[in-house]
């Protein structure tokens, strides 16, 4: 039996495994919802057990296939444990930007920058034309949020 898969199909495949890899860290970094942080180490972690496995598939063996069922063991288990912390702080909060979870660290650690920049920048004002678009916030300016408790949601 001849074995079709050549190191040609395996830069193919390492390329797609690379630019998963590269889409999930922007994403990662570029974003503030805690979600789509998330989804975007999900993405890392797929990028990295799509090369692992075209790597045994090219020499023929299995531990690549090994290794890709311990990284999604390993990514059911984070995205469980990151769902719960999401709902926890979603219901502190009332909202999913990273920026409001501030006062979520350890005790007598300051503060970080990111809060009081985001504060000091201000979003743009929406110029009237004969059209209007929607527009997002821009990156680094906190959004307006509830900041209602979830004690007071509740009842």
């Amino acid at each position: 039996m001849i074995d079709l898969f050549t190191s040609q199909l395996l830069t193919n495949y390492l390329l797609v495994g690379a630019a998963l890899f590269a889409l999930g860290m922007l994403g990662f970094i570029s974003r503030r919802n805690m979600i789509v942080m998330f989804l975007s180490a999900e993405m890392m972690l797929q990028g990295v057990a799509l090369s692992l496995v075209a790597f045994g598939r090219y020499h023929g063996n299995w531990t690549g296939q090994i290794f890709t069922i311990v990284i999604l063991t390993v990514a059911a288990c984070e995205a469980s444990i990151a769902m719960a912390l999401i709902v926890i702080l979603y219901n502190r909060r009332s909202s999913l930007d990273v920026t409001l979870w501030q006062d979520v660290r350890e005790p007598g650690l300051e503060p970080s920058d990111l809060a009081e920049e985001a504060a000091e920048a201000a979003p743009l004002e929406p110029v009237a034309g004969p059209e209007s678009y929607p527009h997002l916030t821009p990156a680094g300016v906190e959004p307006a949020h509830p900041m209602k408790p979830w004690t007071e949601r509740r009842s």
